[in-house]
């Protein structure tokens, strides 16, 4: 079994990010506002960075709600089921969350940062190589491999308890 402890402190800094990264969304958009329309000179960085923001915002906390087990799910078939029954669907779903996230997260998005750094592709306005921006798609793969994991193992403990 994974150590509760550590996903608890996970749990901690995960929830720390998004909220200082939404603070500085909300600061940005409203920078971007009033430079616009009561300065009468908008600022040339506020948009992209606040697009580059709810990318990273809306992948950690894709990653989060997948550790707290709450993301969109159909729930038909579960709640039809009980017990051992139950279980072995939840870990299977679990395993399909988890395998879709190595797959398409870890690997597509390290193959996507790895050709926009070897490409040496740069944003339009603040000139950052969009390998930095395209980082969190691996990271917030690995948060929810690691979620993942501890539910089956939570799952796989409740099964042959």
């Amino acid at each position: 079994m994974l150590n509760p402890s550590f996903k608890i402190k996970l749990d901690k800094v995960v929830s720390s990010l998004l909220i200082i990264l939404m603070a500085l969304m909300v600061f940005n958009v409203t920078w971007q506002v009033l430079s616009r329309y009561v300065v009468q000179n908008p600022s040339s960085f506020t948009d992209e960075l606040s697009r580059y923001m709810l990318v990273w915002l809306g992948m950690l906390g894709a990653a989060y709600v997948a550790g707290q087990d709450q993301h969109i799910a159909i729930d038909i078939l579960p709640k039809r089921l009980h017990g051992k029954s139950k279980m072995k669907l939840m870990i299977l779903i679990n395993a399909l969350v988890l395998l879709f996230a190595f797959s398409v997260m870890v690997l597509g998005g390290s193959n996507l940062v790895y050709i926009t750094f070897i490409l040496e592709q740069k944003s339009a306005t603040m000139q950052i190589p969009l390998a930095y921006i395209y980082t969190i798609l691996p990271v917030s793969g690995l948060l929810v491999i690691y979620y993942q994991m501890f539910q089956i193992s939570n799952h796989y403990r409740l099964y042959n308890s």
